[in-house]
């Protein structure tokens, strides 16, 4: 079975997003309504029940690929979007968030993190860690689980990769500065949560050089990441409606 997990070395982008080089092209701005901005949960330790809970019921960042596809910026249409679907819904209705499988990989690539972020902060600047991040300014919430702040404006992200694939990125990316197509959408919706100015991608093997590519906000991405976001929020609300009205 494909992971849905960044960390897992055994990856594997959702079908329905081709992958690319991202290259910005700026574009008006996403429409804000009412809301209060980003909110900054320090008190919370990523992967306890605690952060779980927190995410309960929202679309998040890591997950935003498998609902808009990178290259086309089209809603994806298959069964991960659907099965998604459901279980924002599902959580919801429980206000629960079942116990999520650990996996050797997944593992591994939470001990790589906590070295890329140690390096990150050794060889560029320190990292503050968040547990998580909210945001409303849309009309609807969205989260985003950095792996660390930088300074005011920035932030990391940090990805384990298997060898073959470091090489593929310092070969085909970190020359021009763009970054593999699958981590574009978390990027760009991380920022837009946390309103930063930028992302390092971290891209870290460990027998390798780890490399850093900077990202910067794509004002067209983003406007597809609300669109998307608020069609998505509509088609949970209508299965939990739907669900409601079969079980009264």
């Amino acid at each position: 079975m494909d992971s849905f997990n960044p960390f897992d070395l055994d990856y594997a982008e959702p079908e329905c997003a081709d992958v690319a080089d991202y290259t910005p092209a700026p574009t008006p701005s996403p429409t804000v309504k009412k809301g209060t901005g980003p909110k900054i949960h320090t008190n919370l330790e990523q992967g306890t029940p605690e952060w779980l809970q927190a995410r309960c019921g929202l679309l998040t960042a890591s997950e935003m690929k498998l609902v808009l596809t990178e290259k086309t910026l089209k809603l994806c249409a298959n069964d991960k979007i659907k099965a998604h679907i459901y279980e924002l819904a599902a959580q919801r209705i429980t206000k629960f968030v079942e116990p999520m499988f650990q996996s050797f990989d997944m593992i591994r690539g939470q001990a790589d993190e906590v070295e890329a972020r140690a390096l990150y902060s050794e060889r560029f600047a320190p990292v503050r860690e968040v547990g998580f991040i909210t945001n409303d300014k849309w009309g609807l919430t969205l989260g985003y689980s950095p792996d660390g702040l930088v300074a005011h404006d920035g932030g990391i992200e940090c990805k384990s990769r298997k060898q073959k694939y470091q090489v593929q990125t310092v070969v085909e990316h970190l020359l021009t500065g763009g970054i593999p197509g699958e981590f574009v959408m978390q990027h760009q919706t991380g920022m837009m949560v946390a309103e930063l100015e930028w992302l390092d991608f971290c891209s870290y093997s460990e027998k390798l050089p780890m490399s850093v590519i900077r990202v910067h906000p794509d004002d067209k991405i983003q406007a597809a990441i609300i669109e998307a976001a608020q069609a998505t929020e509509d088609k949970i609300a209508a299965v939990i409606k739907t669900f409601k009205e079969a079980t009264q």
